[in-house]
């Protein structure tokens, strides 16, 4: 099996860090044009340089602010190097963590912008050529909370939800297109977010920062973190021409932690 998406034009959320940047590089391994999109532009910059061009492929970045929705789509409206996207990867990171019913409606309301809104809003940019061409690619990379909320993520939990519940709606209206919506829902992943997550744990239970990761590595199955570019590889999968039939699924990616189906 050899996935070649030459060609293909790919927008990357998320593309500065950990698993979108990891995202960025294996599509551009593949053939992809990949349009870089954060918020950091010196981070951008140094991913930019480090993706492959054996293809002749043309990368971009953009620098912005997914929860600027008005901003946001001023500018992914007009992109000249890469007009149109047969793929698009909606991936941001995390909000912070604390319990549900104690988050501020602020942080609610940043968090469905930056995560919801925002891929609602590509979504409607680049739907209608999709629809032309009669193919498209939009994968989400939400979280295992979807399926198991995970304890202490109360916004992230609602927020991941919602997403799942968008992206299984769309899947059944665009299907009928060649357009294929799934959802991507890793585990814990060796990122600077779950180096995070581990410095609240240890700071809250006052455990150190190794008996944390040893703790939370017994609870996977595989006995280990993942690494960004095992997302990544399922990701260009799903990018490619053998997922056609693969559609408003949920993939966990997370050593088998999950404990539900």
């Amino acid at each position: 099996m050899e996935i070649n998406l030459k060609n293909k034009n790919a927008w990357v959320f998320g593309a500065s860090s950990g698993i979108g940047r990891s995202i960025a590089i294996e599509l551009s391994r593949v053939g992809a044009n990949v349009l870089l999109i954060a918020r950091n532009k010196n981070k951008l910059e140094e991913v930019l340089g480090g993706l492959c061009v054996k293809s002749g492929q043309k990368h971009d970045f953009l620098s912005v602010d997914m929860s600027d929705i008005d901003n946001l789509e001023s500018k992914l409206s007009n992109i000249e190097k890469i007009k149109t996207a047969d793929i698009i990867i909606n991936n941001s990171g995390g909000p912070k963590g604390g319990l549900g019913h104690k988050a501020d409606t602020s942080e609610y309301i940043m968090a469905f912008k930056q995560h919801l809104i925002s891929a609602q809003t590509a979504v409607q940019i680049v739907v209608p050529q999709m629809i032309k061409q009669k193919f498209g690619r939009i994968i989400n990379i939400i979280s295992t909370s979807v399926k198991q909320p995970i304890r202490g993520l109360g916004v992230s939990n609602t927020t991941r939800g919602a997403v799942a519940n968008w992206s299984k709606t769309i899947s059944s209206e665009l299907g009928q297109h060649g357009i294929t919506v799934n959802n991507i829902l890793p585990g814990a992943t060796q990122t600077n977010r779950l180096d995070e997550l581990i410095k609240i744990k240890s700071e809250k239970s006052e455990k150190s920062h190794d008996d944390i990761r040893l703790e939370m590595k017994s609870s996977i199955p595989c006995g280990r973190f993942a690494n960004p570019s095992e997302v990544a590889y399922a990701v260009v999968f799903l990018c490619s021409e053998y997922a056609d039939y693969i559609n408003g699924i949920n993939l966990p990616i997370d050593g088998g932690r999950t404990s539900s189906l």
